[in-house]
């Protein structure tokens, strides 16, 4: 297996995708909130999600669960950067997860080698200055409003051609910004101002996305619109859910240098099954 040599640099073309490790901060995250809001818990379910295989750890502070309120920004400064000191301390490759340029710029200065904003750099006009000067992958998802509003932008005549477009455009601007063409990751942004329909076509569309010319992060995981993989009319288990994301996250591979997920060990497992069938093809 090739594992992504340095999270400062990208995964090349044929490397398995990077594995993120979800860490919520938050109590109200939409599946896991509450679990790690304790500073000892989250530092602890980190070193958890390493030994299991996670390359990066995506710590946040702020829920981005469609409907979610925004908080203050001390408190979300108070909820990730002791964790992420204390992640960095233990030898772990952490990234943080916010659209603030302040909490994104006080990770950094404590050893965060990732900057995963949703907004793309477009909730805070300060986010792409301190990307550049931070000279760190930036992760820009597709983005149309902050999770009290976004899902009533869900609006697309055809959401893989708009998308790609709407990401080129973010692309262009980010690197008149100074970012380094390198440093760019993209994020179609499943599930956000995007109904089920719209997140499977994208799935389904992805290499398409290679036109952009940057490696892609994806985030599936358990997500609702796994739901559609139900035999009857109801939300799938969380071991369900979580089995449906490895399985995803197993047929991206050519497609993806970045996953983002919450069962680290299934999806790690699911991507050397991919990578064993395509060497040995």
């Amino acid at each position: 297996m090739v594992l992504a040599p340095d999270a400062r640099t990208p995964p090349l073309a044929g490397q398995r995708p990077a594995v993120l490790g979800i860490l919520n901060t938050t109590p109200d995250s939409f599946s896991d909130g509450g679990l790690y809001d304790d500073r000892d818990a989250a530092v602890a379910h980190g070193l958890r999600l390493t030994c299991a295989g996670a390359d990066i750890i995506d710590v946040g502070g702020e829920s981005t669960r469609p409907g979610a309120a925004r908080v203050p920004e001390e408190v979300e400064l108070a909820r990730v950067v002791p964790v992420i000191e204390d992640l960095v301390s233990a030898g772990v490759r952490v990234s943080i997860d916010t659209t603030r340029a302040h909490v994104a710029a006080a990770a950094v200065s404590v050893g965060a080698c990732m900057i995963n904003d949703i907004s793309g750099g477009l909730a805070d006009r300060e986010m792409a200055a301190v990307a550049r000067a931070a000279q760190v992958p930036f992760v820009a998802m597709h983005w149309r409003g902050h999770s009290d509003r976004m899902q009533q932008a869900a609006r697309y005549g055809d959401v893989v051609a708009e998308v790609v477009e709407e990401l080129r455009g973010r692309r262009e601007a980010l690197l008149e910004c100074g970012i380094a063409p390198e440093r760019i990751v993209l994020d179609p942004g499943i599930g956000f101002a995007k109904r089920s329909e719209h997140s499977w076509a994208l799935l389904a569309a992805l290499p398409r996305f290679a036109e952009l010319g940057a490696p892609l992060m994806v985030g599936v995981s358990r997500k609702s619109l796994l739901d559609e993989l139900s035999d009857e009319d109801q939300r799938l288990s969380g071991p369900d859910r979580d089995v449906a994301t490895a399985v995803l996250s197993g047929l991206l591979l050519r497609c993806t240098s970045y996953v983002r997920v919450h069962d680290v060990h299934a999806t790690v497992l699911a991507l050397r099954v991919a990578e064993k069938l395509r060497a040995d093809r």
